[in-house]
């Protein structure tokens, strides 16, 4: 599979040195997450969006009430920008101008469309579910003609994108190296808590569900 070839919009000028443009780093830095941020406009006002999403094969997914204003917008107008980012570290320099953060990012632009046909719909709102909770559909009470008609599910070929990525410990002026001063990373994770219930489950009902962040 062909890797992204850089655009007017996705070409990084500023440290072109971060810049990935091969489909696996693209990929495994969506595959990352489950939170994006969707740019679009609506009568010339622009908007950024933060939506859950997923990834299956070359298109992401998200999803909403089909009275979404987006969601509705995007039908009318397909054309966004999506990112997705991922804080892995505070970069602590020996000087203000040299601190930095360590991070995963993507951008990706392209045309998104109206998933329409109800087997394929709720397909992807199982691969949802799947993607956060492995396993957990099966177990879950089916979805009803209404539900399904209340959500919107958006798909959207990755015409377009960029990754950008920082890594490794700061980069200190050379004579500064010599001041007393501590320097080096502060590691972030995102992790997941002890699940909490919500005081209601029936009797026999199992335990939490499996996450995966």
């Amino acid at each position: 599979m062909k890797d992204f070839s850089p655009t007017a919009r996705t070409r990084i000028k500023r440290l072109p040195g971060r810049a990935r443009y091969d489909r696996d780093t693209v990929y495994s830095i969506l595959d990352a997450g489950f939170i994006c941020h969707v740019g679009y406009v609506i009568d010339q006002h622009p908007y950024v969006t933060p939506t859950a999403y997923w990834r299956e094969g070359d298109a992401v997914y998200w999803h909403g009430s089909s009275k979404s204003r987006m969601l509705v917008a995007l039908e009318k107008s397909p054309r966004v920008c999506l990112t997705v980012m991922h804080l892995d570290a505070l970069v602590v320099a020996r000087s203000g101008f040299h601190k930095s953060i360590n991070y995963r990012s993507v951008m990706i632009f392209g045309k998104p469309y109206k998933v329409t046909e109800p087997e394929e719909k709720l397909a992807k709102m199982e691969a949802f579910v799947e993607r956060l909770y492995p396993g957990r559909w099966p177990e879950l009470r089916p979805v009803n003609k209404q539900e399904l008609k209340a959500t919107t599910v958006l798909g959207m070929h990755i015409e377009e994108a960029v990754a950008k990525v920082r890594t490794g410990p700061p980069v200190d002026d050379d004579e500064d190296y010599a001041l007393p001063i501590w320097a080096g990373l502060v590691p972030i994770r995102q992790v997941a808590g002890q699940p909490v219930d919500d005081g209601r489950l029936a009797q026999g009902a199992p335990g939490a569900p499996r996450v995966r962040l």
